[in-house]
Formats: structure tokens, C-alpha cells, sequence
């Protein structure tokens, strides 16, 4: 089976292999292109094997209603030059269709490993998230974007609240990136290896005995403060906690992922 210049040229295009390994690559299958896109894919895969420990705390974000759920994503990759190109984008969203289809990241597995071939950097799934969504519940998925990726993907789920509410909870949210929704799912440990921690330097700056336990349980509370949504300041009036913002309203879901996170 033959084959022409133009063949060697689409083969580069779908693999992103250089012309020389194109060329040899259909010389070796007989011009048989399939083939050859296997033999350069298998190849590109093994040398991807060589990047898995290369960092790759860049990547994108993406957010989604489907049938019941609301998700966010994460596809990361070692630059930001990557993340933002086209075919990484494309599978961001194939990643994010298949999640909100109750399918799961070995879905789109193929896909990764090509973009591992084709952009040569170290590409895996990231951090997946989704959240249940029932009729009559206020829903609202925020995400910021910088330079065409997204970069913080934020869903809220509100009963007796409606899309507006869980919008102002979203972005409030996305700028104050809470670890926890509760002070209750903050684990034990942290917060009591805090507390000592507070302890022993409220008491070396010489604080009265006396005044001791109020002074920390005032800190605790600021340290509970960064971390709890439902404590945080709502991030348009500093004066009113997320709690005071919420009024009648309760959080029935919360998810969020960010890059770095």
C-alpha cells in the first residue's frame, strides 16, 4: 500500500508526530494509516511514561448541569500554555459530558492519553465533583476563567433558596475558596492541634491566666472563620456572614475545585 506526502502530513496532524516518524511510521505499515497512528500512539505513550513525575499543577476547569446533577472537573497539565489550547479544552468538556452522564473519568482515557502524545506533557484527570440537584432547589455552577480556561469552578445547591441566592453563595465562594462547607466537617484533630497552637502563643505573649481561654476561642473562631464557608464574609458586604446571607435558606450541596487546589 502506498502512500504520498499529503498522507505523512495528515498522520503528523492526528498524532503531532514529527515528519520523519510519520514517514516511517507508514513505510512500516505498508501505508496503512490506522496503523501507523497505533504504532506512533503506543510509541508517544511510552515516552509519556518518562513525564508522569513532572509536575502538573496548571490545567482547567469546567462546570455543567446534566439529568439530576450539577459537576465540576479538573484536567491537569504542566503549563498553562497547554490548558489553553483547543484540543485540551475539547476533551475538559468531553471529560465534563461523560461526568454529567453519570459516566466516569475511564470514559475519556483514549482521549487523555492522545493529548499525552500530542501536546507531550504530563496530562491526567484531576479533581472530579458532582453534586445532586432535585426539582425546586436553588442551583447555581459559577466559574472564573483567566485567559479563556477556567481556573475555579464553584457548585451550590440551596433548599429554599432560589438560582440568584445560590449565585451569590457561588461567587462569594469562589473568591474565599473555603475548605469546608461546616465547622462539623472540619476534622477534630486539626482543630484541637490549632487550639494548643493558639494556647501556647496566646501564653507566651503574657496574657492574664484568667483571660486565656476567651482569648484563643476568639482566635479559634478566626481560624474557623478562613476555612468555613458558612462562616466566611460574603464576599459583597463583609459585614454579613454566608449564614446571615442564607436567611431561611440551607446549603444542600457544595462543591468546588480550583487550580492549585
Amino acid at each position: 500500500m502506498s502512500f504520498t506526502a499529503k498522507d505523512v502530513q495528515a498522520l503528523r496532524q492526528a498524532t503531532g508526530a514529527g515528519m520523519m516518524d510519520a514517514k516511517r511510521a507508514l513505510e512500516e505499515s505498508g501505508g496503512d494509516f490506522d496503523a501507523a497512528a497505533k504504532a506512533l500512539r503506543e510509541k508517544g505513550l511510552a515516552k509519556s511514561a518518562d513525564r508522569a513525575d513532572r509536575d502538573n499543577s496548571q490545567g482547567a476547569i469546567a462546570v455543567g448541569r446534566g439529568d439530576g446533577v450539577a459537576a465540576v472537573v479538573q484536567l491537569k497539565c504542566e503549563t498553562d500554555f497547554v490548558a489553553k489550547s483547543e484540543q485540551f479544552l475539547a476533551v475538559l468538556d468531553d471529560l465534563l459530558q461523560a461526568v454529567l452522564a453519570g459516566q466516569g473519568a475511564e470514559a475519556v482515557a483514549d482521549k487523555v492519553d492522545d493529548l499525552k502524545v500530542v501536546l507531550k506533557e504530563n496530562i491526567e484527570v484531576g479533581t472530579i465533583a458532582t453534586v445532586p440537584v432535585a426539582e425546586g432547589q436553588g442551583v447555581d455552577t459559577y466559574l472564573h476563567k483567566q485567559e479563556g480556561r477556567g481556573v475555579n469552578g464553584v457548585v451550590v445547591v440551596l433548599d429554599g433558596g432560589d438560582d440568584a441566592l445560590a449565585h451569590e453563595v457561588a461567587v462569594s465562594a469562589a473568591f474565599s475558596k473555603p475548605k469546608y462547607l461546616s465547622r462539623e466537617e472540619v476534622p477534630q484533630a486539626d482543630a484541637d492541634a490549632e487550639r494548643d497552637t493558639l494556647e501556647s502563643i496566646t501564653r507566651a505573649e503574657g496574657k492574664p491566666e484568667q483571660a486565656i481561654p476567651k482569648i484563643v476561642e476568639g482566635r479559634l473562631n478566626a481560624w474557623y472563620k478562613e476555612r468555613v464557608l458558612l462562616e466566611q464574609p460574603y464576599a459583597k458586604d463583609d459585614k454579613q456572614s454566608i449564614t446571615d446571607l442564607l436567611g431561611g435558606a440551607t446549603i444542600a450541596g457544595f462543591a468546588q475545585v480550583y487550580i492549585g487546589s
